[in-house]
């Protein structure tokens, strides 16, 4: 094992929640975990939630699942462990459930909108869910994002009326590429990306950012904001530096749903111990192409 470096601040810390959600999206690499929840523990969570935050105090933490919103009891004691000094993040479909209704997620949301950053909602192309109506997820009382897969023969001819249901409500949109098919060479491609063409020739291309990990092409239309957002299935890249140091540099930590703690999302677990004593490098993020400003 190499020694660690990560960016300024720390590695995003994911979370994946200890109870399962109700659907099954063809794209989800998630599931499978979900079948067997014998060996889940919010207390273990918590504690490496606790960790974490004590080794990299700035770091960004994101709940996955599963659903996040499922049970809200258990995600306000995943909060309530993150100081204010973190950024945080939810992804969810924002469900139609019979636990929790849309009114107690909004509460829920309301509660706690000093301390999450922003609330990323899934919605497709193809409904593979209950949605739970445009006018709730507008009502969320904290910066939100529509998160949407595009997934193999997905229907490219509606993505200008899909992409005003969300301008109605000035809310930005990212769509995603399948991140199972993504690698070290298409990471970058645009003219054998098909995804990237369908949307350049509805859309008016504003520029690109990137990192070694992943990026995000930028779109117009009407004057809402999209972007286009591609990453590599594993989060550690090896390099050697100047100084024939070899690293493992880290852009994702995982919390798993026992509490382990991972260093990629290929099953690989993370030397706390090691982490502890991480270097530090400037975040790679830059402007590639175009002009950004939103």
């Amino acid at each position: 094992m190499n020694p660690y470096k990560t960016r300024e601040g720390g590695a995003t810390v994911t979370i994946f929640v200890p109870y399962d959600c109700n659907n099954n999206c063809p794209f989800c690499i998630n599931k499978q975990e979900y079948a067997d929840t014998s060996t889940f523990s919010l207390d273990a969570i918590c504690e490496s939630i606790r960790t974490m935050d004590e080794i990299t105090p700035y770091c960004d933490f994101v709940f996955t699942g599963g659903e996040p919103l499922a049970n809200l009891h258990s995600l306000q004691k995943m909060l309530d462990c993150i100081p204010t000094t973190h950024k945080v993040y939810i992804n969810t479909t924002f469900p139609v459930q019979r636990c929790h209704s849309a009114a107690e997620m909004l509460e829920f949301v309301e509660k706690n909108k000093d301390k999450i950053t922003c609330i990323n909602i899934s919605r497709h192309l193809v409904k593979y869910v209950e949605e739970s109506a445009d006018e709730i997820i507008a009502r969320i009382p904290t910066r939100k994002r529509v998160n949407c897969v595009l997934y193999k023969s997905y229907p490219a001819e509606q993505l200008p009326a899909f992409v005003d249901r969300f301008r109605y409500y000035s809310i930005p949109i990212q769509f995603r590429y399948d991140y199972t098919e993504t690698t070290p060479e298409n990471l970058y491609e645009e003219e054998g990306d098909p995804i990237l063409q369908d949307l350049r020739r509805l859309f008016t291309y504003r520029g690109l950012d990137g990192c070694r990990m992943r990026n995000g092409f930028h779109f117009e239309y009407k004057g809402h904001h999209m972007t286009y957002h591609k990453t590599l299935p594993y989060s550690t890249i090896v390099e050697t530096d100047e100084n024939g140091v070899t690293y493992d540099i880290l852009y994702d930590i995982l919390i798993k749903q026992t509490g382990e703690i991972h260093s990629d999302w290929t099953g690989v677990p993370l030397d706390v111990e090691a982490y502890r004593k991480v270097v530090f490098e400037p975040y790679d993020l830059r402007l590639i192409d175009g002009e950004i400003d939103y």
